[in-house]
């Protein structure tokens, strides 16, 4: 009884990653082709395509719109003092979580004012971010009691939406003739 050894309990960081990409590819994987179809449609044709998203939200929506200039799009970052208005024909990203953020809705009440198309990434598809939008990209995440401690806040919905957008870039290449060496090209200057 004494000898026999104890099986040690998984390290946090390796059930958090384990967990994480379970529930990210899970959400990904009931994504409907042709809403991704018309997303990646939107994107190319825009004249202009502005991101946005409040707190770690933002941050994706950074990073989406860098990888998209480097694309060979034009895209902004709303908030930034150098991002033009938005106008109709322009394509808005908005990435929220929950979808009610005070300033996600207003976003996206002056993007449907001036006329332009609104693609809402959200993890709560009865939002009033979600019936805002022009294109409604859901992000099921459902409740579950270990997601507080192994995905806090929201971790899950951010990972969900960095693969998405780095999915919908992959497609944009393809379909632009894009390839790594040309979007170097276009990578930034950092001193």
């Amino acid at each position: 009884m004494g000898d026999r050894a104890e099986t040690p309990e998984p390290s946090p960081f390796l059930s958090a990653v384990g967990y994480i990409g379970d529930r990210v590819t899970q959400a990904l994987s009931t994504l409907d082709p042709e809403t991704v179809s018309q997303a990646v449609g939107l994107l190319d044709s825009a004249p202009k395509i502005f991101t946005y998203g409040a707190g770690r939200s933002g941050i994706i929506a950074r990073a989406f719109a860098m990888r998209l200039v480097q694309t060979g799009l034009t895209a902004f970052v709303i908030g930034e003092s150098v991002t033009p208005i938005v106008h109709r024909g322009d394509v808005v990203v908005i990435f929220s979580n929950r979808g009610e953020s005070q300033s996600s809705v207003q976003t996206a009440n002056i993007v449907r004012r001036e006329g332009a198309e609104l693609v809402v990434i959200t993890a709560r598809g009865n939002s009033k971010l979600a019936h805002a939008a022009s294109l409604l990209v859901h992000l099921p995440l459902p409740e579950e009691p270990q997601r507080p401690r192994l995905a806090p806040l929201g971790t899950l919905f951010e990972s969900a939406s960095l693969r998405l957008s780095d999915g919908l870039v992959a497609a944009l290449m393809a379909r632009r003739g894009e390839t790594e060496e040309s979007l170097r090209r276009r990578h930034a200057i950092i001193v």
